[in-house]
């Protein structure tokens, strides 16, 4: 099975949605998926932080997205050495993320087809 690494490092629109969009594709392609979260990025898996990221035309709300890669397998997870900077913890996070360091995304990058940035 190949996979798919995406670093989602924004909670700007235009760079929070395709990581999803893109991420979404992969399952349908049976590839592995990994979304992994740092920085502002972290805002996207804050409970009630994906509610108030929207991008006029999109096909799905960012909740709905987060919801449709998590049904398909996706894992999800929030960069721990970011949480000081943005003051962020565990427990403000939605369920069914992981919380891991940089070495994760660095080991899973390592062992991915395809390594995308947003």
């Amino acid at each position: 099975m190949s996979k798919m690494v995406v670093f989602c490092g924004s909670d700007e629109p235009q760079r929070a949605f395709p990581p999803f969009m893109l991420g979404s594709g992969a399952l349908a392609l049976d590839m592995e998926l990994v979304l992994f979260f740092t920085m502002n990025g972290l805002n996207i898996v804050r409970k009630d932080g994906a509610d108030v990221i929207k991008l006029d035309g999109a096909p799905k709300t960012l909740p709905e997205f987060i919801e449709t890669v998590k049904e398909g397998g996706a894992k999800l997870v929030a960069c721990s050495a970011a949480f000081p900077i943005v003051e962020c913890s565990e427990e403000d996070l939605i369920d069914g993320v992981e919380c891991s360091g940089v070495a994760t995304f660095v080991a899973e990058a390592e062992e991915a087809d395809v390594v995308l940035t947003f």
